[in-house]
């Protein structure tokens, strides 16, 4: 892959796809939307004032809601016609004006456009809630037409281990696939799963009985050729003569191999066929074998709706080949970008959130290393003082949240009452001596006019929070009394051996941070922040030990 051929947008993705992406320049959609998967789903049914100001967007919430934005975006597929707009004209009939009906017009108006980037040889999988997936299907058959539908694909998150009072309960997702016509890419050698030694049917266990010292799995299979007219494989191997599948001299080599094997004196030699090396059960539309992330997985990031790896490399690899594009429009925490990087193929990511693309250009790093920044573009972050100035006036929110990735901070949790004073919080160990005192920096970001009032809040809420040190990031440069309050607050010192002394109270510019500079803090620290995710693995393409010897065809 070449430098900066992926790409991660920063917007609404239906913006983002209507500006950037091209007619049938992806081989693979995946896409993962928010659905209010914490909530009574009868609030998706609440009648709603379609006048009520749009809800702001945020990360980790979900979204979808009839106000305003909700209403013209409606409109605006139904007046385009055809059987989308009658779709949605039912759904309307059947629902009313209510959250559910703002969910599937802002998907109806997304899905159109992702048809439209899709290659003929595409495939889009749309992974859902089953509170919500009758009404996907029926809008994917609008926009695909049903005879381009493929698979409900229920993927079992949990066993069931309770008992609900009035109803079975829920322990799956579904994912609805359909393909963008009648070649689509398709890869046959994914749809096997490979066999579990310790949980076999009775059929493959009672073939695979026989095991080597090292543990590996076997039966012992015919090596009789079919037709018995074949002067050139008759032979006498091992006191026994017969019409051979293989050559005498294959065969000879197979044997000091290990791999055929006589039982007994004067037994037929037999082949040996290992477990790890057979193809596997066929893989159906009921998938229990991936499990979802545990509170123990080294890929689990802390985002609360992230899939596991095993699920997107088992889509993404049926589905695409190496340096087919993948893309993502509610890319969250990249699961499908890290596993598309991993897998070889170009990617497109897009999240209205600058929060999922700070972790996502994190999670990239921690797996791939920094030279991942130069195989792909970010676009849609401010890159000037201008850029940042036009997003605070536009979005405090989203500004805040930029501002903080730009030093890595977690942004503190916005609870009503918890966190005055604090926009974001960096958790660090200073030395080894001390990894059971975690330490924080605290920070403070301001969109507005700052003055010297700010710092002695700034000075207040360190005390109060008995942090390490405290960050100010500004637009405006600080005034002279600012740096003089500042400066008052001392510093920070680290103990034991790398002992050093670092301002208490620090005062940054988006222009600085821009230029480069950073927090000045302890650079032998242990960043506790975030949740590294785990190094990306090679590709394995090792062959299986007796491959050579293991064709089923007569020679």
């Amino acid at each position: 892959m070449t430098a900066a051929e992926s790409l991660l947008y920063y917007g609404d993705n239906l913006d983002v796809l209507r500006r950037h992406v091209k007619d049938e320049s992806v081989d693979l959609v995946y896409l993962d939307p928010p659905f209010k998967s914490n909530q009574d789903y009868n609030v998706l049914f609440a009648e709603r004032d379609g006048a009520r100001a749009a809800a702001q967007i945020k990360a980790f919430k979900d979204t979808w809601q009839w106000d305003r934005v909700a209403a013209e975006e409606y409109h605006e597929v139904v007046e385009a016609g055809g059987r989308v707009s009658q779709a949605l004209q039912a759904f309307r009939t059947v629902l009313g004006e209510n959250d559910m009906l703002a969910y599937l017009a802002m998907m109806a108006a997304r899905l159109v456009e992702l048809r439209r980037v899709l290659k003929p040889t595409g495939s889009i999988y749309l992974h859902c809630d089953p509170a919500a997936s009758h009404y996907l299907k029926m809008l994917l058959d609008s926009v695909f037409k049903p005879e381009n539908f493929r698979n409900e694909i229920i993927w079992q998150r949990t066993p069931s281990k309770s008992l609900m009072t009035r109803r079975l309960p829920s322990n799956h997702d579904v994912i609805v696939c359909y393909q963008n016509g009648d070649e689509p890419i398709w890869n046959e050698d994914v749809i096997f799963t490979p066999y579990d030694a310790e949980n076999l049917d009775a059929k493959t266990a009672t073939k695979y009985s026989h095991r080597d010292p090292d543990g590996r799995i076997y039966r012992l299979d015919n090596l009789i050729n079919p037709n018995p007219d074949r002067p050139n494989l008759t032979y006498e191997f091992l006191g026994i003569t017969k019409v051979w599948r293989w050559t005498k001299d294959r065969m000879h080599a197979a044997y000091k191999a290990g791999i055929v094997v006589q039982t007994k004196p004067g037994a037929v030699p037999q082949l040996k066929r290992y477990l790890d090396e057979q193809r596997g059960r066929p893989l159906g539309d009921v998938w229990t074998d991936i499990p979802p992330i545990n509170s123990q997985a080294a890929e689990r990031l802390g985002y609360p709706t992230q899939k596991p790896e095993a699920l997107l490399d088992r889509i993404i690899k049926m589905s695409s080949n190496e340096g087919d594009t993948v893309l993502d429009p509610f890319c969250g925490c990249g699961t499908a970008i890290a596993v598309a990087q991993r897998l070889g193929r170009r990617w497109i990511g897009i999240d209205i959130t600058h929060l999922a693309i700070t972790l996502i250009k994190k999670r990239l790093r921690d797996a791939f290393g920094e030279k991942i920044g130069k195989q792909y573009q970010v676009i849609g972050e401010p890159v000037s003082l201008p850029d940042a100035e036009a997003l605070a006036a536009h979005d405090p929110y989203q500004f805040q949240w930029w501002a903080l990735g730009l030093v890595g901070a977690r942004p503190a949790e916005q609870k009503k009452g918890a966190d005055k004073g604090v926009d974001g919080r960096i958790y660090f160990h200073d030395e080894a001596a001390h990894r059971d005192a975690t330490k924080q920096m605290i920070l403070s970001v301001k969109a507005e006019h700052t003055n010297v009032a700010h710092v002695r809040d700034l000075r207040g809420v360190l005390d109060r929070e008995k942090a390490a040190i405290g960050i100010l990031i500004s637009l405006q440069t600080p005034t002279q009394p600012m740096r003089t309050e500042a400066a008052s607050a001392g510093f920070y010192e680290t103990p034991g051996a790398h002992e050093a002394r670092f301002p208490r109270l620090q005062l940054l510019t988006i222009e600085q941070l821009l230029a480069g500079q950073r927090i000045d803090y302890p650079r032998f620290a242990h960043d506790l922040t975030f949740k590294s995710a785990p190094k990306a693995k090679r590709k394995s393409k090792t062959k299986a030990k007796h491959l050579p010897f293991a064709e089923d065809s007569a020679e």
